[in-house]
């Protein structure tokens, strides 16, 4: 039996699916990783992206911040690709409960999943940090300066900086239905980054299966590890 076909079976048997994603998910949608080589972690700024994408530097020069973020993290061009498609698919089959997911671009809802627990938060919320005012991202984009609220107070995306904590809410949720889960489907992420990483250790149910270009810590961990891409993997089930 090949590696697909043994996912199918797998998919089929399965009850309370659960899909832990990361970069690797939108990369095929046109949005670039961290840490491949033409991801944001090997481009040239002033300022290294980690420091950017820090609470500390967002408090101090959100002009800066804003400058790098619409060039760089905004890409209002992405659409779905094959895996966002067929994961939305299963959910509405009633065969997958929650998508798990680190990335911030809103794909996942935009493909038609409903249960999607952002672990990172999302760039289409942003919010007043003078007032509260919430804004959709339609509404704070200016390509110079810094996003302003009719209170005038700056506005701030409601993503996970660095140095910042994950919503509670969030990580109840996406803990709950990892460990709830029969099936785990890994996919497109190193698991490298932590927290988030960690809660793929939840999983105590039946199946677990990896799909990763590169190899990654979990594979001798997995039931079955698939190194291909994950759009071209998950596509059988559209």
């Amino acid at each position: 039996m090949t590696e697909i076909e043994t996912l199918k079976q797998w998919v089929e048997e399965s009850q309370q699916i659960v899909f832990f994603g990361g970069a690797g998910v939108s990369t095929e949608s046109g949005i670039p990783d961290f840490r491949s080589t033409d991801g944001l972690y090997h481009q040239q700024y002033d300022y290294p992206p980690e420091e950017i994408l820090s609470h500390t530097f967002f408090m101090k020069n959100p002009e800066e911040f804003y400058r790098f973020y619409w060039n760089k993290m905004i890409a209002e061009e992405a659409r779905p690709n094959a895996a966002h498609r067929a994961l939305a698919k299963l959910e509405e089959e009633g065969k997958l409960k929650a998508v798990v997911t680190q990335n911030i671009d809103g794909l996942h809802q935009m493909a038609g999943s409903k249960r999607v627990y952002e672990l990172h938060g999302s760039v289409h919320r942003n919010h007043c940090m003078r007032c509260g005012q919430k804004y959709p991202l339609s509404k704070i984009k200016v390509r110079e300066g810094i996003p302003r609220c009719q209170c005038g107070g700056i506005i701030k995306p409601d993503v996970v900086l660095y140095e910042e904590g994950l919503d509670d809410d969030v990580v109840k949720g996406a803990c709950s239905s990892i460990s709830q889960a029969d099936m785990l489907i890994i996919g497109g992420t190193s698991l490298t980054v932590y927290p988030a990483a960690g809660f793929v250790n939840l999983f105590h149910g039946k199946y677990q299966v990896l799909i990763n270009k590169s190899p990654t810590p979990m594979d001798r961990q997995s039931d079955l590890v698939i190194a291909d891409s994950i759009g071209k993997t998950l596509e059988v089930f559209l």
